[in-house]
C-alpha cells in the first residue's frame, strides 16, 4: 500500500508551490483508488486548518522548516489532531516521505518534531484567536466582524452540509441514501454522494444551494443575457424559464465549458466569448433580463473552496469591487425597458454587495430597487438578499434585482 502521505503532498504541492486550485490539483494528479476518499478528506483539511497548524508550527519550532518538510508536518499534524490515526503510523510515514523527497537530513527533525509537538493555547486578542480557530486569513476576521459582530464566528464556523445534487430525472433510487431536502424543487443535500452514469446521461448535475437560489429570484422571460456565465450551471437551469439564453463568459476554455455543461443537460443555451466590461452594440436594450453574476472573493463558498482563504488577499478586493462596478454598469445597457437587471456574488463581504448596487444606483438613475423573495432563509439587506452560511443551508450568496424604469 502507498504511503498514505504521499499522495496528499503531490496533490498539495500543486496548491502550495504551483497556485493551483485544489479540485484541478485533485483531477490531475493519479491517485492510489482504495486511499482516494481519504486522500482527498486530508487534502481538504490541510487546507481548511492551514493557518491553525502553521500556528502550531510556529509554536514549536525556533526556525520555520523549509517548504517541503512543512508541508510533510502539516498533513502529519492534520491526520493526528483530527483524524485520530495512530501516532506511530503517522510519524513513520512521514520519516519515509522525508526520505523519500531527498530529504534525509530532515528526517530526525521530523520524527523528533511529530513526537514531542505540543498544542499551544490559542492567542488572547479576540482577531487573533479568531484567525487561528477557524482558520481564516485575519484580514477576513476583521471585515466579518465589523460587518456581522457576534454572527461571524458562526459564519466561519458553519461546514459544508454536503454534496449538492440537481435531479432532472430518476431521482428515485438516489433518495435512497441519506439526504436533506432543500426548499427548491428536486434539489437534495446528500452526505456522501457518488457519480455514477447518470451524471453522463444528464438524469442530474452538481450545483449549489446558492446558485439555485439566484436562479429562482430570476422571473421567466424571453430573453436573458448570462453575464459571466462559466461554468454554465446558472445558465443551464434559467433555460428552463427563459426561451433565449445567451451565455457570455471572458475565457474561450471556460466558453468550452458552458457547451459541455448545455449538451450534457440537453439544454438550449448559446455560449458566447466576449468581455462583460466592453461594451457590444448589438446587445444593447435587446435582453428582457441580465444577470451579473460577478467575479467575486468567493467569501460565501470557503467552506467548499478552502484554498480561497490561501490565495485570496485583501488587496484583491478594491480590484474586484471595479470590475464588479464595470460589468453592472456595462451590461446595464443591455436591458430592455421594464425589463431586470440582477447582481449576484457568492461572497458574504457588503463591500462586494450592497456597496456595489449603491454604487451603480448612484450612476444609473434609470433603474429602481425591487426586493425578491427566496425560499431559503436569508437576511433582506438594503439593495438585496444575503444568504449566509449558518443560516442558509451552508452558502453564503447575494443577489439584488434592478428594473429598467
Amino acid at each position: 500500500m502507498t504511503n498514505p502521505l504521499c499522495d496528499p503532498y503531490l496533490i498539495l504541492s500543486k496548491v502550495y508551490s504551483d497556485g493551483k486550485y485544489l479540485k484541478q490539483a485533485i483531477a490531475e494528479t493519479p491517485i492510489e483508488f482504495l486511499n482516494k476518499a481519504q486522500t482527498v478528506k486530508i487534502c481538504y483539511g490541510v487546507l481548511e486548518k492551514d493557518i491553525y497548524l502553521s500556528y502550531i508550527l510556529g509554536a514549536n519550532v525556533k526556525k520555520q522548516p523549509k517548504s517541503q518538510v512543512r508541508l510533510i508536518l502539516k498533513i502529519a499534524l492534520y491526520m493526528l489532531i483530527f483524524m485520530d490515526k495512530h501516532d506511530y503510523m503517522v510519524v513513520d510515514s512521514a520519516v519515509e516521505l522525508t526520505k523519500k523527497l531527498g530529504k534525509a537530513e530532515a528526517s530526525g527533525f521530523v520524527n523528533a518534531f511529530l513526537r514531542s509537538v505540543k498544542i499551544p493555547s490559542l492567542p488572547e486578542n479576540t482577531d487573533e484567536r479568531l484567525s487561528v480557530e477557524y482558520s481564516y486569513p485575519l484580514w477576513l476576521v476583521k471585515k466579518l466582524r465589523r460587518s456581522y459582530r457576534s454572527e461571524a464566528a458562526e459564519i466561519m464556523s458553519k461546514q459544508s452540509e454536503g454534496v449538492c445534487v440537481r435531479f432532472v430525472k430518476n431521482a428515485e433510487k438516489y433518495l435512497l441514501a441519506e439526504h436533506v431536502k432543500t426548499p427548491f424543487d428536486n434539489l437534495y443535500i446528500f452526505r456522501n454522494f457518488v457519480r455514477d452514469e447518470g451524471f453522463d446521461r444528464g438524469d442530474y448535475t452538481f450545483q449549489s444551494v446558492g446558485s439555485v437560489a439566484i436562479c429562482s429570484a430570476i422571473s421567466p422571460c424571453e430573453r436573458l443575457l448570462d453575464a459571466c456565465a462559466a461554468p454554465g450551471g446558472k445558465s443551464v437551469l434559467l433555460a428552463d424559464k427563459c426561451k433565449e439564453v445567451i451565455a457570455n463568459e471572458l475565457h474561450a476554455h471556460r466558453v468550452e465549458l458552458i457547451n459541455s455543461y448545455a449538451k450534457r443537460m440537453d439544454a438550449k443555451v448559446t455560449a458566447v466569448q466576449a468581455d462583460s466590461t466592453v461594451f457590444n452594440p448589438d446587445y444593447e436594450n435587446a435582453f428582457d433580463a441580465v444577470l451579473c453574476d460577478a467575479p467575486c472573493s468567493g467569501s460565501g463558498v470557503i467552506n467548499e473552496n478552502p484554498d480561497i482563504k490561501l490565495f485570496r488577499k485583501e488587496a484583491d478586493i478594491e480590484s474586484l469591487n471595479k470590475t464588479q462596478l464595470e460589468i453592472l454598469l456595462n451590461c446595464s445597457r443591455y436591458v430592455k425597458s421594464g425589463g431586470a437587471l440582477y447582481y449576484s456574488t457568492c461572497s458574504v463581504l457588503p463591500e462586494e454587495n450592497d456597496s456595489i448596487v449603491y454604487r451603480f444606483l448612484e450612476k444609473s438613475d434609470c433603474f429602481g430597487l425591487e426586493i425578491s423573495d427566496s425560499p431559503l432563509a436569508h437576511k433582506v439587506t438594503k439593495y438585496g438578499l444575503q444568504f449566509l452560511p449558518h443560516i442558509s443551508s451552508g452558502v453564503g450568496f447575494f443577489v439584488a434585482k434592478l428594473v429598467k424604469k
